[in-house]
C-alpha cells in the first residue's frame, strides 16, 4: 500500500464494461522522508468517495482488483481516506 495526493478525475467515455459506475482518480505519491518521489503519479479506482486534495491509501497490483466482484483490470484501487488531523506526519 502507498498513500497518495488526489490530483484530479480522470474522464474516460469509453472503457472495460466492467469499469462502469467506478471513479477513476489520478494520484500523486506522498515523498518518503527526504527522498522524493512525487514525479509518480498513476489512475487509481475510487469506489468510496475520494475527491481532489484528499490524502489516500491506495493499495496497487493484484491486490487491487480482489477488492472488485468481477474480474476487471485493475491496477490500482483507493481503500482509505486519510482523516485531515492525521495528516501531519
Amino acid at each position: 500500500m502507498v498513500i497518495g495526493t488526489v490530483i484530479g478525475s480522470i474522464w474516460a467515455t469509453r472503457k472495460e464494461d466492467g469499469l462502469t459506475g467506478f471513479k477513476l482518480l489520478k494520484v500523486r505519491i506522498d515523498t518518503i522522508g527526504n527522498e522524493s518521489i512525487t514525479d509518480s503519479i498513476f489512475v487509481a479506482v475510487d469506489r468510496i468517495g475520494a475527491g481532489t486534495g484528499d490524502k489516500v491509501i491506495v493499495t496497487r497490483g493484484t491486490p487491487a482488483s480482489t477488492f472488485i466482484e468481477q474480474s476487471v483490470p485493475i491496477d490500482a484501487l483507493i481503500i482509505g481516506i486519510i482523516d485531515p488531523e492525521d495528516q501531519g506526519g
